[in-house]
């Protein structure tokens, strides 16, 4: 035997998605912590890596719905469900202004350019616009007829406005002209509203749909995206601009690039997503569920290379000596023979232990995790006429990991093909000692349900595959015949009348 071949483990490729410069960046955050949190009277800070908050805001009659920082980290604004909008020192905990004016909740606020100003928007279908050092209502807009329950401010004209609304419009207000300059009609009750940094693309998302906006033409709508399965509650920008992110009550985040506008990765969750958010150079990334948990992961640094590498040790040479020697006309290369070592399982198929040899690849670390090892010693038994005597002879056991292992994998279509075979040999040999065992049992069921199902679909897919060789041989008798008829230049019509043809 010293001729055997070890057994030839057929490669397959790995389904899945495609790995590209996104997928590396978007997975390099690490495990995330989860905060509790509830709607409440109180607004909560947590620190980087603190599972309790730094600060509490507390100074609200009722549930606070929204609140955002300033571009310089010092003040921040909070908007309730009474209708008060407060303004806070982070430093501090009592409120520093507070601006009644709304009716009802307030679900948008936010600092305009100028940092001396705020906007919020509420229930009672206005936006307001309000003067910091004064705590006065500047402007007051009624244009929208529903709730405006998104809106942002333009970071680079302090005078510009985005406000959206359930009444399925996205308007662009003045300060200077006290109106809308822009009006679009988004198709469903608008959930959120964002600028990109140049100002000149608005993002509006509501229902399935995420759609983008070129502002400098009107308002012309550029793409609408439908990646979603339910409706679309947020949206963020990263840092750098080139990717958009959308959280929805499908449990997805989905990441577009912002030049093709396809989707380049996405993040799953464990509940519905109400809110989005990112931090400075997309360190972390925030959201908010509706179970009440607020799911923080923070992005792996990036390892620099050291640019002045430590030089390699003198005696490296004595390794890599003669590797670069060109062979020349009068010398002999005298190779060393590599020794081959064989695996424990062709150690025993080189020995005719067969039985042993199956034992071996249907251990853990093969069955698991190399579901392919276990299927070609299975496929080189069958071919040597032995599997039969490797499957019989098994105690309860070892019968049951047989049948878990061909339950896992049978309906696999790399593997459909031998295991089929080797579900019947099992149903065969272990017929007769069926009801001595209930697990034994409940596993013999789900795979005989599981052989039925997979002869069911073979047999359906041979029957389409006859349907389209019919079709496929249809169509190409009559592309030869239209070839022929063309090539001698004569019609069918000529063929039967003869007499038609002129001399």
């Amino acid at each position: 035997m010293a001729g055997y071949k070890p057994v030839v483990i057929q490669t397959f490729p790995k389904l899945g998605e495609k790995i590209t410069q996104d997928t590396l960046y978007w997975k390099n955050y690490k495990p995330p912590y989860n905060y509790a949190v509830t709607a409440s009277s109180r607004i909560h800070i947590y620190g980087r890596y603190s599972q309790e908050p730094i600060k509490t805001f507390s100074r609200f009659k009722d549930t606070a719905y929204c609140a955002t920082y300033r571009q310089d980290g010092r003040l921040l604004v909070a908007g309730s469900e009474d209708g008060a909008v407060q303004l806070f020192d982070v430093t501090g905990r009592a409120p520093l202004r507070q601006f009644d004016g709304h009716s009802k909740a307030v679900h948008v606020v936010d600092f305009t350019a100028d940092k001396y100003r705020i906007l919020s928007g509420a229930d009672d279908y206005t936006t307001k616009l309000w003067d910091i050092p004064n705590a006065t209502e500047i402007l007051s807009f009624s244009e929208h007829t529903d709730y405006v329950r998104c809106g942002c401010a333009s970071k680079l004209n302090a005078d510009l406005l985005v406000t959206g609304s359930y009444d399925h419009t996205v308007k662009m207000f003045d300060a200077r002209v006290k109106k809308s300059v822009l009006t679009v009609e988004h198709g469903q009750p608008v959930e959120s509203v964002l600028l990109f940094p140049s100002g000149g693309l608005l993002v509006s998302a509501g229902g399935r749909y995420v759609k983008v906006w070129d502002i400098l033409k009107g308002g012309q709508l550029l793409v609408s995206l439908r990646n979603h399965h339910k409706t679309v509650t947020c949206l963020c920008l990263s840092s750098s601009g080139q990717r958009l992110l959308s959280g929805s009550l499908d449990r997805k985040v989905k990441v577009y690039s912002t030049t093709s506008y396809k989707v380049v990765h996405s993040f799953d969750y464990a509940a519905s997503i109400l809110s989005l958010a990112l931090a400075r150079e997309d360190e972390t990334i925030v959201v908010g569920m509706t179970n009440g948990v607020l799911n923080v992961k923070h992005r792996k640094p990036e390892t620099k290379k050291d640019p002045f590498p430590r030089r390699r040790r003198p005696a490296y040479r004595t390794f890599v000596r003669g590797k670069n020697y060109m062979k020349k006309q009068d010398d002999v290369l005298v190779s060393r023979p590599l020794k081959t070592y064989l695996q424990t399982y062709d150690r025993d198929l080189k020995s005719f232990q067969v039985s042993k040899a199956l034992d071996r690849v249907l251990q853990p670390r093969f069955r698991v995790k190399q579901p392919e090892v276990t299927v070609a010693v299975i496929q080189e038994l069958n071919r040597r006429g032995t599997l039969s005597n490797a499957l019989a002879g098994r105690d309860e056991k070892q019968l049951s990991i047989i049948l878990s292992f061909l339950i896992r994998h049978l309906a696999e279509p790399r593997f459909a093909p031998v295991l089929i075979n080797v579900a019947e040999m099992v149903i065969d040999i272990y017929l007769p000692v069926i009801g001595q065992s209930p697990v034994i049992d409940k596993q013999f069921l789900v795979l005989q349900e599981l052989v039925e199902k997979e002869i069911s679909y073979q047999g359906q897919l041979l029957e389409a595959l006859g349907m389209m060789d019919m079709l496929f041989a249809t169509m190409i008798r009559k592309e030869s015949t239209s070839v022929f008829d063309k090539s001698n230049g004569v019609s069918r019509e000529q063929e039967q009348d003869p007499s038609s043809v002129s001399v």
